[in-house]
């Protein structure tokens, strides 16, 4: 043997070590996305650290599936929107740190990382730890409610998470992930299964009405693409829940239905706020983080509350802060993820992850008609997990293109 075959050979067991590990940190952030921030951010920084010195290890050059590319030209644009801002240094620091707004354009890095770390079988390792961490995150909210009493709109379930929002949409995406893989994972399905009467139980208890309408709308999608004669059973599901469900959670879900209800009617005229916004700032918006400021000055004489950090619809919200450009290129990432998910979904043999994806893209959009979900750090991080899964299945471990079918029942 060589010098150099035998410092090949190093490297190489070098770098599958450094893999290993960057994937052990990569199932850590997945799970600990849905209880701590913190957590989730330092484990997110290890797998990102280990992906990098993969790369360098083994000579790679990036890899990312092509819906990437509209997320970056989206970054890109919201730079310029920070540049062009009313108040760039609102748009850049908050106190003595970098807002939200800035420091979420590095989580797009998840695509790459899952597209690399999480390929082939592994992803249904990732599958399993979302389902298996929500049934737990589930859990810890039934018991707020059932020990502390969290059943009021200004106390509502939250787990160990810091807003009702942040919750409810993870519950939401995990709900939609475990309905995929009972519906269509052709073996061990008990599990979802199982878990899925807590995660719709724990949702429910929350009150948080987008998360509802965007989970109704994924599972009617699911029940549509498995067999469109299930889609009958939606309305029984909903049915039952009402039935079971206390007092707070009915009034609340009738709330949806009612013209007058007083969050509705803000909702209206967010939307009006946003749209006079829109009009004075059309190119590149007001900038990240200034919406909030400037909302006073836009506020509909109808208003219900003076100020509003955000409009509670991702679409204008997008549009009013970062311009038309950037909503151009984020209609860009979400046109070209749903084309490229479905046809995986029916090139692949109506697979569990392209299932899980396209729930998980209509929940998205249906629950931020109401509610700025994109811009929630813990709800992107999960959401990008779940869609770049189904590219990520199409690898096998050694880095070779599998079959599109192939890949779906890997998974």
């Amino acid at each position: 043997m060589t010098m150099t075959s035998f410092s090949t050979r190093a490297g190489a067991g070098a770098a599958d070590k450094v893999e290993v590990a960057g994937f052990a940190a990569l199932i850590g952030f997945v799970a600990a996305v849905q209880f701590s921030i913190a957590a989730a951010q330092i484990l997110l920084t290890v797998a990102i650290v280990c992906w990098i010195a993969v790369a360098i290890l083994n000579r790679e050059h990036l890899e990312a599936p092509s819906m990437f590319w509209p997320l970056v030209a989206y970054a890109v644009l919201t730079l310029v929107s920070t540049a062009f801002s009313l108040d760039p240094m609102s748009s850049i620091w908050r106190g003595r740190q970098p807002t939200g707004e800035t420091k979420q354009l590095l989580l797009f890095l998840v695509v790459p990382l899952v597209y690399r770390l999480a390929r082939g079988p592994r992803t249904s390792t990732v599958v399993w730890v979302v389902i298996t961490a929500g049934a737990v995150s589930a859990a810890v909210g039934i018991l707020q409610y059932g020990i502390f009493e969290f059943d009021l709109l200004g106390s509502r379930l939250r787990g160990t998470l810091g807003h009702w929002m942040t919750y409810s949409g993870l519950l939401m995406l995990v709900s939609v992930v475990a309905l995929a893989r009972a519906l269509f994972r052709r073996r061990d399905r008990a599990w979802p299964m199982l878990v899925m009467p807590a995660l719709i139980v724990a949702l429910a208890l929350t009150q948080t009405r987008s998360a509802w309408v965007g989970l109704s709308v994924a599972v009617g999608l699911l029940l549509l693409l498995k067999d469109v004669r299930l889609v009958g059973l939606l309305p029984v599901v909903v049915a039952i829940v009402i039935g079971f469900a206390p007092q707070s959670v009915t009034n609340r879900f009738y709330s949806i239905f009612d013209p007058n209800d007083p969050t509705s009617r803000d909702r209206v005229s967010m939307l009006r706020a946003g749209v006079r916004i829109v009009r004075d700032h059309p190119l590149t918006g007001v900038g990240p983080n200034v919406v909030g400021r400037v909302y006073p000055i836009y506020r509909d004489p109808d208003a219900i509350k003076k100020d509003q950090p955000h409009l509670h619809n991702v679409v204008v919200q997008i549009a009013a802060e970062r311009g038309l450009l950037a909503l151009g290129a984020w209609f860009w990432f979400i046109g070209t993820l749903a084309v490229q998910t479905g046809r995986k979904f029916r090139a692949g043999g109506r697979g569990v992850l392209p299932a899980a994806g396209l729930g998980a893209i209509v929940a998205m959009l249906a629950a931020g008609m109401f509610e700025h979900n994109f811009g929630d750090s813990e709800f992107l991080m999960l959401f990008l997990v779940i869609v770049t899964l189904p590219y990520a299945a199409e690898w096998d471990p050694r880095g070779q293109r599998q079959d599109a079918r192939a890949a779906s029942i890997a998974a």
